[in-house]
């Protein structure tokens, strides 16, 4: 892997995000911060966003329906209880297919820019292969983005603008919490296409929770979080076909006291893929998706004193 910068050592700007036009740059994330955290976790939603800057609009060769198919839509929403159960949430309100904080920071394509791209940058993993950069090519199913190359410039912006400072914050609620408790989990909050297929569950999984194989997490937080959801009635996959991205393996440190888990939610439980609306069973995947926080928030003593013990 290329040797690039640490987040800690990248610059960063205000996170905001221009469209290109006249009007103010909006934000581009919102911490969602309980009346008082009374829990040890952060919960986090990457790819929930959904302003699109109308000069992304402008550049893509895609609708406006075709290019949402990488958001996970509403995931902010099913994981929203969180805040009323005393833990903060990370929200992005920037789309995924114009920026995708679940990767490096440098996870880029040459191909797909009008300049060269940093020389330090990971230009031949997997996910770049796959056109799912940090600056993505192609949307979820497997549609290009832009009908030309962008300028490098504008690439090097959105991560130092937003990226950057994306991080930061995630970066600060985690030390927070951890600090305050003694030890941190992070929930990376996502949904998958109802396409996903596992062989062991001779169909779709309704959940997937990813721990990257058991290394970014103690295994009783993820055996709790499957008992909670199979209790309710799903079928639930872990780390199989989502172990957890760059998120989950950057901040999961359990033998520095910080655990990190991602948590996929199969779309068709709670949502029309065709239309990005809510189904009739949206309420019900929610109330359920709430019962679970609540399972788990009570069941976090039983991983504190490892991590202390860690973390000492």
């Amino acid at each position: 892997m290329p040797n690039h910068p640490g987040l800690a050592d990248l610059p960063g700007c205000p996170a905001e995000m221009s469209d290109g036009g006249e009007s103010s740059p909006q934000p581009a994330f919102e911490v969602i911060e309980p009346d008082r955290q009374i829990a040890p976790f952060v919960f986090n939603s990457p790819h929930s966003g959904s302003r699109y800057p109308a000069s992304f609009l402008a550049a893509t060769r895609l609708d406006a329906r075709a290019v949402r198919q990488s958001e996970d839509v509403y995931v902010d929403r099913l994981f929203a209880a969180a805040v009323k159960n005393g833990a903060p949430m990370l929200r992005a309100l920037f789309p995924r297919a114009w920026l995708d904080v679940n990767r490096e920071p440098f996870e880029l394509d040459p191909k797909m820019f009008d300049g060269a791209v940093p020389g330090f940058s990971n230009t031949r993993s997997a996910r770049v292969a796959n056109g799912l950069g940090t600056i993505p090519r192609l949307v979820a199913d497997g549609k290009s983005i832009y009908s030309s190359a962008i300028p490098v410039e504008e690439a090097l912006a959105r991560i130092d603008e937003v990226y950057v400072p994306y991080h930061r914050a995630l970066r600060h609620l985690i030390d927070r919490t951890r600090e305050t408790f003694g030890f941190a989990v992070l929930i990376d909050c996502h949904s998958m296409p109802s396409t996903v297929r596992t062989a062991h569950l001779r169909g779709r999984p309704d959940f997937v929770l990813g721990d990257r194989h058991g290394s970014s997490c103690d295994r009783t937080l993820t055996d709790a979080i499957e008992a909670a959801l199979v209790r309710r009635g799903y079928d639930v996959s872990r780390n199989r076909p989502y172990a957890g991205g760059f998120i989950t393996e950057h901040y999961g440190r359990p033998s520095d006291g910080v655990h990190a888990i991602q948590i996929e939610v199969n779309r068709a439980l709670y949502l029309h893929e065709r239309t990005l609306k809510p189904s009739n069973r949206f309420g019900i995947v929610e109330a359920d998706i709430t019962a679970m926080l609540a399972d788990l928030i009570r069941r976090s003593g039983d991983i504190a004193p490892m991590s202390k013990d860690a973390a000492e």
